[in-house]
């Protein structure tokens, strides 16, 4: 079995702990993830571009966690290494230094999820 790394390891400890999470606010993370599901559906924009927005918010909010899991998700989409990078462009200007740093990261998961 290959080992996991960084991305890998993030999502599966955090998945974790929002079962436990789940089992103390049942109807709030319920409530969570049908907003989540509603809200990547695809609509006038596709799934794809729904979750290059929510790649390039979770690296301005330096959400680790979202990260490894809009990143995940843009690996399962089928999107291009291109389209990550220039989405964490959009994310740098808008957040600086700190979103420069989160943009590297970003990245990292992407290819991480991507290679699986």
């Amino acid at each position: 079995m290959p080992q996991h790394t960084k991305y890998q390891n993030v999502t599966k400890e955090l998945g974790g702990k929002l079962k436990v999470l789940r089992t103390a606010l049942p109807d709030v993370v319920t409530q969570f993830n049908a907003l989540h599901q509603t809200a990547v559906a695809p609509g006038i924009l596709d799934a794809k571009t729904k979750e290059l927005i929510a790649l390039a918010v979770s690296v301005a909010a330096r959400c680790e966690g979202c990260v490894g899991f809009h990143a995940l998700a843009l690996a399962k989409l089928g999107a291009t290494e291109a389209e990550v990078a220039e989405t964490l462009g959009v994310a740098v200007l808008m957040g600086g230094g700190p979103s420069m740093m989160y943009s590297a990261e970003a990245l990292a998961a992407f290819r991480e999820f991507n290679a699986i």
